[in-house]
């Protein structure tokens, strides 16, 4: 079985140029950097930088989000070099299509999707919970058997069904409201930052890097990191082990900027504009999440800190409740953006699968007067908002994680391979110090993934059986390099809807 047949980046751009699969290009460097600063400023800043500051690196989770930005920034180096010479949809699928072969395309198709549809529907989930404090503040309340933590949360089931009209609509008309929507979040955190300093107290550093200890109680095998599994570790939170077990949880924070990928073929200058926008956004919010940080375990010592809606929790310990419902106001703004950009992510991603033939080639067809993939948004946007709705996701970032985690360790070992097959092909954007950057973050990327729970892996591991149980009864005999017609030749079943 040719499970690792590869895609030529002539063929893979030119294929991109079919009137049923064509989609607008309408998107500037500007809309791809505030697309990425959308999608990764979020759930990740307004809830999870609490959680990993109280049990896990104290002060030091600033230190987390560095070698979280690291990996990112190493990760954001392979995107762009990639982006830039084949801008067509799929992100790291279609990247490693034309480099690594056909089966790791489909793992890293299968992985995108897990990133940013579970990612969506956790957001979503999210943003309901603030939006319920937001109300509350105002003097309305939703009722609980609807609200967050009910058995149907209507908010969150609301929130992606308007969104996915929004999607379908058209890229241009989403960019507009994203933009309008980002640049309220920008200024909540920038004010959390500049209203946050006068209540710092110096004496809430102090240690910056807490001791490492046992965690209280003890964690079960399934709960506990694999590295301690496999070798045997005791768990243990704070010290420098702390700071990179943050960092594998605050990893969460910058999911996204990759997202900025899957709207290559959208960009109008994909060799100028796309590794401007992905590393543009990255930059934008190491900055940002650094300096809440910094804020937020300067005003509240770190073992004070609330593990939900952190932000807003902080001003109400030194006396500023305005303060905590205008950062509700923001989160809810700004999760709207995020729960946006993953849905716009994930049906590009279906996009070129479908238009690859892996999956029913029919689902990929776009509209002729709104340039989008239809069918695919309303189908993903149906699946995210009763996910939202109906499961309790509880600690699922770490899910995410490991997703994306694999899609980066893969990218990352693309960039070298390819630039072996294909010296000759125009890189407008490349990678310095290949292939050691390259390599490092392949290495960063595989030791994160060692952090997260063996748990995270057997779910992970659950999820890749069922893609390769997909691809294997449909994919690779349908496939568009197993030799079979066009769709359009193909019988009736083959391409009804």
């Amino acid at each position: 079985m040719n499970v690792m047949r590869t895609k030529s980046i002539e063929q893979t751009i030119r294929e991109g140029d079919e009137p049923e699969y064509q989609l607008k290009k309408k998107l500037t460097a500007l809309d791809l950097t505030v697309f990425g600063v959308g999608v990764v400023i979020g759930a990740g800043i307004f809830t999870v930088a609490g959680r990993a500051a109280h049990s896990l690196a104290g002060p030091a989770i600033l230190l987390s989000f560095v070698v979280a930005a690291v990996c990112c920034g190493l990760a954001a180096l392979c995107y762009a070099e990639f982006a830039s010479a084949i801008p067509v949809s799929g992100s790291a699928y279609t990247f490693s299509y034309a480099s690594l072969g056909e089966i790791v395309a489909w793992i890293i198709g299968w992985d995108l999707l897990l990133e940013l549809m579970l990612g969506a529907s956790v957001v979503a989930q999210g943003w309901s919970a603030y939006l319920g404090v937001f109300l509350e503040r105002l003097g309305v309340t939703i009722p609980e058997s609807v609200a967050y933590g009910s058995h149907f949360d209507l908010p969150a089931f609301l929130l992606v069904a308007v969104l996915t009209v929004l999607v379908s609509i058209g890229i241009q008309e989403s960019m507009r409201v994203n933009m309008a929507l980002v640049a309220l979040k920008v200024f909540i955190v920038l004010f959390v930052i500049v209203a946050g300093i006068g209540y710092i107290k110096t004496s809430n550093y102090t240690p910056f890097i807490p001791p490492a200890q046992p965690t209280e109680g003890g964690s079960t095998t399934l709960e506990a990191p694999l590295i301690q599994t496999l070798f045997g570790l005791t768990p243990s939170a704070f010290g420098v082990g702390g700071i990179l077990a943050g960092a594998s949880l605050v990893f969460f924070a910058y999911i996204g900027f990759d997202v900025v990928a899957t709207t290559a073929e959208e960009a109008k200058n994909p060799a100028r504009d796309l590794p401007r926008g992905i590393i543009g956004s990255l930059i934008i919010c190491t900055i940002l999440y650094c300096a809440v940080a910094l804020v937020m375990t300067g005003m509240v010592r770190y073992d004070q800190l609330s593990s939900e809606a952190s932000l807003a929790k902080i001003f109400e310990d030194v006396g500023k409740p305005f303060y905590a419902t205008l950062i509700s106001a923001g989160a809810v703004a700004g999760l709207t953006t995020v729960v946006m950009t993953l849905l716009i992510g994930s049906s590009r991603v279906v996009f070129a699968m479908s238009r690859d033939w892996l999956l029913p080639p029919s689902l990929g067809k776009t509209n002729p007067r709104t340039g989008t993939p239809v069918k695919i948004t309303v189908g993903i946007g149906t699946i995210v908002a009763l996910v939202a709705a109906l499961t309790p996701i509880g600690k699922l970032e770490y899910m995410i994680n490991i997703g994306t985690l694999t899609a980066f360790l893969l990218v990352s070992l693309a960039v070298p391979v390819l630039r072996k097959r294909r010296p000759d092909f125009e890189r407008p954007f490349k990678v310095p110090f290949s292939p050691v950057l390259p390599w490092i973050s392949a290495a960063i990327c595989a030791y994160l993934m060692l952090t997260l729970p063996l748990e995270t892996w057997i779910r992970f591991a659950i999820w890749m059986a069922l893609g390769f149980l997909i691809y294997f009864v449909y994919g690779y005999k349908r496939s568009r390099l197993a030799g079979n017609p066009h769709p359009s030749d193909a019988p009736p079943s083959m391409t009804s809807t």
